[in-house]
């Protein structure tokens, strides 16, 4: 008689977003024997809450294990073991995270007991079937990012006009401790990005600021935005002076609202740089010498090696 479990694992970062647990491992654990007070809450349908396991415990119930596998990107699983009997009792699940999403962070094994469950299996040809899927709170998860020494950052970015989200977008984040970029991102069809960074990022090669009231050890954060390698809008350290911006939490959201206008005013540099040109043109054929005093002297001699 075979069982599959299928599900999906994900945690929430801020109120808004959800990141799936790629390449996470969860385990899948006959009952113990003589269970414990924890056991109980989920006989009764309560979700409990991530708690961290020692390597010992881990080893300990090593015996009990039924299956284990690996989460997608998208952070979808399937389990799938063979027993000669149906489940009526309660199912023991452990997750493991080797590393963090995006490989952020030190990588190290942590593993935490997600939930006891009794499925609600369902025949079908091959056996029997059930789900389940477990999103793990903000909280929890931000403390996490901050054990790991990593950071997750997304928002929205919606261009000011009409507040609709902006697609295939390139967005810089800049820590304005240091001046150095911290990482890139491109916004999808939503305009929503996410990018992952970790300490090494934020003071590579520098003393990490340590300073009163700045519990994250966070950057002060400002962007910028580029459309097809071009620059598009920008901001400066000062903005990142707003409250929100400083010492970002491990897993925090800042939305960007933005008004084109950087290729505006290239272009309008580019229009005077091409008058300079016309001008100095004229001057070279005698059409306005007395106004040549204007001219870049460096151009004068590039142009003119004899004048």
């Amino acid at each position: 008689m075979s069982y599959l479990l299928i599900g999906n694992i994900s945690a929430m970062i801020g109120e808004d977003c959800i990141e799936p647990l790629s390449n996470a491992r969860i385990r899948v654990y006959l009952p113990e024997s003589n269970p414990g007070a924890d056991h109980m809450t989920i006989v009764k349908g309560i979700f409990n809450h991530l708690r961290p396991l020692s390597a010992k415990e881990v080893l300990m119930k090593a015996d009990r294990l039924l299956a284990e596998t690996t989460l997608d990107p998208k952070g979808n699983f399937r389990l799938y073991w063979n027993e000669l009997h149906l489940f009526t009792e309660p199912l023991e699940l452990d997750i493991c995270l080797d590393e963090m999403p995006a490989k952020n962070g030190n990588r190290q094994s942590r593993n935490f007991h997600l939930s006891y469950m009794i499925p609600h299996w369902k025949r079908n040809q091959e056996g029997y079937l059930a789900a389940y899927a477990y999103v793990i709170p903000a909280e929890v998860w931000s403390n996490i990012y901050r054990q790991a020494g990593a950071w997750v950052l997304t928002g929205i970015v919606r261009n000011k006009a009409n507040g609709e989200g902006e697609s295939r977008l390139k967005v810089s984040a800049f820590n304005a401790i240091t001046g150095k970029k911290i990482a890139d991102a491109y916004t999808n069809e939503y305009g929503r990005y996410t990018m992952h960074f970790n300490r090494r990022d934020l003071f590579a090669g520098q003393l990490i600021p340590i300073r009163d009231g700045r519990p994250n050890f966070g950057p002060d954060v400002y962007f910028r935005l580029y459309k097809q390698d071009q620059l598009i809008w920008e901001e400066n350290e000062s903005h990142a002076m707003v409250t929100a911006r400083q010492d970002i939490a491990p897993c925090s959201s800042i939305d960007i609202l933005y008004k084109p206008g950087i290729i505006v005013r290239a272009t309008r540099h580019i229009t005077g740089w091409l008058n300079s040109v016309r001008h100095f043109t004229e001057v070279r054929r005698g059409r306005s010498r007395a106004s040549s005093a204007v001219l870049h002297r460096q151009l004068i001699v590039k142009d003119t090696p004899n004048v």
